[in-house]
């Protein structure tokens, strides 16, 4: 967790030797929590915005605050008060908890957010989460066939700049370099992705690469909204391996009982 922006998770590496493959060059690249509501007349740069809390800060540099942290040897929880990230402002009717556990190469976070505002916001996709890596690791690797689960092929692509969609049937993704090696994320209740590369050069100043599983939803009054995630690190057969034994077993096939023995045919002593 990088606590100078609100416990969004700025760091994550093959032990504690490891690279970092995570962005965190500003506020918003991170993995963290973030959400959509209704046009409130802010701007992001030069573009109109939405209410947007995020967990690790504003755009300007704002940091979002950390309300709880507690540690333990292979467990982390953080509460955050929301950042509104084009308005620069604290919104403490957002409430960010995260609770994330080590379960051998898997890291298994629980995400909750809970509004107590009084607004009632428009159905807006939902980012869960905002995921942002290291900009070396420039190619995307999803599935997207018909028969998840499989071992089918894998899709690999490079998305441009702005935002490209995509529909991984397995419910995960992968940013990987060159070795086809680096981070997945596995979202079971993400609907479809968006996704994108910043800079064309790797090396570039602000380069990252960007997904973000996505589930559609407004957030009213009373809203308590939370999911399940999992992280992982490694060859792109070691996180789809990592992956695919969270899912559940298919059901054992059931065998039908014997059918009974035909009846012996009359003998020709008892015909008539």
């Amino acid at each position: 967790m990088r606590t100078t922006s609100g416990a969004g998770i700025g760091w994550f590496s093959i032990g504690a030797e490891g690279k970092n493959l995570l962005d965190h060059w500003d506020h918003g690249r991170l993995i963290q929590q973030s959400y959509y509501g209704k046009h409130d007349g802010t701007r992001w740069m030069d573009q109109p915005w939405t209410w947007n809390p995020v967990q690790g800060g504003d755009f300007k540099g704002g940091p979002a605050k950390v309300l709880e942290l507690k540690a333990e040897k292979t467990s982390l929880y953080a509460k955050t008060m929301a950042r509104h990230w084009s308005g620069c402002m604290d919104l403490p009717e957002g409430i960010f908890e995260e609770w994330i556990s080590l379960e051998g190469r898997l890291a298994k976070i629980k995400f909750r957010f809970t509004y107590s505002g009084t607004e009632t916001h428009p159905e807006q996709s939902q980012e869960i989460p905002a995921v942002f890596t290291e900009p070396h690791l420039t190619t995307l690797v999803i599935y997207d066939g018909e028969k998840p689960w499989t071992g089918g092929a894998l899709s690999r692509s490079q998305p441009g700049w702005p935002n490209e969609s995509r529909k991984p049937t397995e419910k995960w993704a992968a940013w990987v370099g060159s070795d086809d090696r680096g981070i997945g994320i596995h979202v079971p209740s993400m609907e479809n992705l968006t996704c994108y590369r910043f800079g064309k050069n790797p090396d570039a100043k602000g380069a990252c690469s960007y997904c973000a599983p996505l589930i559609r939803f407004a957030i009213t009054p009373g809203k308590v909204f939370e999911y399940d995630a999992w992280v992982t690190a490694g060859s792109v057969d070691e996180i789809r391996t990592a992956f695919a034994k969270l899912q559940p077993l298919p059901p054992a096939p059931t065998e039908k009982p014997a059918a009974p023995p035909a009846p012996a045919p009359p003998s020709s002593a008892a015909a008539k």
